[in-house]
């Protein structure tokens, strides 16, 4: 059988998931070297981060309906093609708005982690793809704790840009890969289709659509709000080191990696909206608990942490259920489904970081942190149980 018409392996979803995670953060530790050999100011170039999620977010709305209509395979080696010009651009960047402009471009990549989900939906049924996406969340979650210090050893030993040629380099395996493994799994509909634009419309004027795609949003939300907040309330309440904090943030990741495995295990046996309500219950009771041991005054690096864990194991729990519910509530446009639910994840992080920003004061840090975090994870659970209603 020809490799363009057989699915890909599993082997090949995670890797360009993973590409996709490692695109975001690799090369933070470069963004001081990098100010200082383009000679800008390192506000400027932490720009790389802000940009390239805004554009991950639009990239998402539209390789997902694109790719409802001409398949998965074109699409993401048309991707692939792009991340790898524009990587070789940013290495070769002399200038920081050469730069920043490719870097945004690179931004393309998110089609490997969006159509990816679409690809299991296509070629699973919705608790086996439910499953599925669970280990493929385990990579999402090993991928932004390793990539950071592995780029920073390539910066230490050969400089910033090296960490651009990785990605280049990265992209091609990719494209080899995928140009053998990444067979076309998106069915063509049979007799006249609309357009894309009503097609688009008809998912979202489907309420059980939202009720998914929210409980993702609002539930990924505590997490974006864990880390804007977490280094003040280390800092002022627990004085504990940068490298401390590195062990906490890492916590709540390590707590997703578990869950997504449990979500893995689960999913085939259990009701996508059973394991959403789950994960979302254990995540509101370990930050109750960790109110209730705040205002008993028992109050430790250990115990206040300890219970933030609860919301990485609830995500992992969530997500992946989230992610196949949406795909399934229209089949056919499981690649626009992807999409906005991404994007509506990205947007809901934005969200949910700024404004932890801005309420989070000193004095009162761990206690309004807690408090956010369960706001968001409760209008989760409450999303959750509205998709349970809407019969899924």
């Amino acid at each position: 059988m020809s490799p363009a018409r057989t699915p890909p392996r599993l082997t090949t979803l995670i890797l360009l998931t993973a590409c996709s995670v490692l695109t975001l953060n690799m090369f933070l530790p470069s963004l001081a070297g990098i100010a200082a050999d383009l000679d800008t100011d390192y506000a400027l170039v932490s720009l790389s981060v802000a940009l390239y999620l805004a554009v991950t977010a639009v990239v998402q709305l539209v390789v997902g309906p694109v790719s409802d209509r001409v398949g998965r395979r074109p699409v993401l080696l048309s991707a692939l093609i792009v991340f790898i010009f524009a990587s070789v651009m940013c290495a070769l960047a002399d200038d920081i708005w050469t730069f920043l402009a490719f870097r945004m471009v690179q931004g393309g990549m998110i089609a490997g982690s969006a159509l990816s989900l679409a690809i299991v939906r296509d070629t699973n049924p919705e608790r086996k793809a439910a499953s599925l996406i669970g280990y493929i969340a385990m990579a999402m979650a090993v991928a932004p704790m390793l990539g950071p210090m592995f780029g920073g050893l390539l910066d230490s030993a050969f400089g910033w840009r090296a960490n651009f040629w990785f990605y280049a380099a990265a992209g091609i395996t990719l494209l080899l890969l995928c140009w053998v493994d990444l067979g076309e799994t998106k069915v063509k509909a049979a007799g006249p289709r609309t357009g894309m634009l009503q097609e688009t419309g008809e998912l979202l004027r489907t309420a059980r659509f939202w009720a998914f795609s929210l409980c993702m949003s609002f539930s990924t939300g505590a997490f974006y709000a864990f880390l804007a907040g977490a280094p003040l309330v280390a800092a002022e309440t627990f004085g504990v080191s940068t490298a401390t904090l590195g062990l906490f943030i890492g916590s709540i990741t390590g707590g997703f990696m578990v869950g997504s495995f449990l979500s893995g295990r689960l999913a085939t046996r259990l009701r996508p909206t059973t394991l959403m309500i789950a994960g979302r219950c254990l995540a509101c009771a370990g930050l109750m608990l960790g109110l209730i041991l705040l205002l008993s005054g028992l109050v430790t690096p250990l115990t206040y942490f300890g219970t933030t864990i609860f919301v990485g194991l609830g995500n992992g729990l969530t997500a992946p259920s989230c992610s196949a519910g949406a795909m399934s509530v229209r089949p056919k446009l499981a690649g626009t489904a992807a999409g906005v639910n991404g994007a509506l994840t990205v947007g809901g992080g934005a969200v949910w970081t700024s404004l932890t920003g801005v309420l989070i004061t000193a004095g009162d840090s761990a206690m309004m942190l807690l408090m956010i975090m369960l706001t968001a994870s409760l209008i989760g659970l409450f999303s959750a149980v509205w998709a349970r209603r809407s019969g899924a």
